[in-house]
């Protein structure tokens, strides 16, 4: 997989991307990410990419010319199977978008900053928008981190223990079972007994109960 992310601040990128998962995954090759400096694509002497927007208001938009010549550049290329762009106003992200998006070869991750990205550039080049909530972020580079870690993480490999990303929380609709590990007893509070009694069967049984519940108690929603 390859995944392209264009960004006017790609400072923001360089720590994520060089650490953890991310790190090891592009070490074993099983992900290649390139980030793009969107004013590499400018051609004045400030290497201007936003201007204020048309009508008035408040805030900074991007513009345009450096976005379509980036994108255009890449789709000259390769084919990419997403041009997303990550966005408050985009369809939720979750664990199954992440699943979908792990499938897929190339992609390319517009980071929007300011107070948004020209209509055109939505209108003629983006194929998907995405939001990780219902909040604001400065920019998309944070964004665009949290879907490339989750889309990552799934891909085979990645995660030395495949199972460990297989059962995690919303993979199958529900939250994570309580996890222990040593020592069994800590300043009085003490493992479940099932966990340590070596029967796979009733700690696979027990877990499944704790799932349920936990999901019931606190994401009641995921149920229905």
């Amino acid at each position: 997989m390859r995944i392209d992310i264009i960004s006017a601040v790609p400072q923001l990128l360089k720590s994520p991307l060089t650490e953890s998962i991310l790190k090891r995954a592009q070490e074993k090759k099983l992900v290649e990410i390139v980030v793009h400096d969107l004013r590499s694509f400018t051609h004045d002497k400030h290497k201007i990419v936003d201007q204020p927007p048309y009508g008035g208001g408040a805030g900074m938009i991007l513009k345009p010319e450096p976005i379509f010549e980036c994108i255009e550049m890449l789709k000259s290329e390769r084919t990419y199977d997403e041009v997303i762009y990550v966005s408050a106003d985009g369809e939720k992200f979750d664990q199954k978008s992440a699943n979908d998006l792990s499938l897929k070869k190339n992609l390319i991750i517009l980071c929007g900053h300011y107070k948004g990205i020209d209509e055109r550039v939505r209108q003629n080049l983006i194929t998907r928008e995405i939001s990780i909530g219902d909040y604001v972020l400065t920019g998309g580079e944070l964004a665009a981190m949290v879907i490339a870690d989750a889309v990552v993480r799934v891909i085979p490999g990645a995660i030395s223990d495949a199972e460990s990303s297989l059962s995690d929380s919303f993979q199958d609709g529900l939250l994570d079972a309580p996890s222990y590990t040593r020592p069994p007893e800590f300043r009085g509070m003490k493992v479940p007994d099932v966990l340590l009694s070596g029967d796979h069967g009733e700690i696979s049984k027990w877990r499944d109960e704790q799932r349920k519940e936990k999901t019931k108690l606190r994401r009641n929603d995921l149920l229905s």
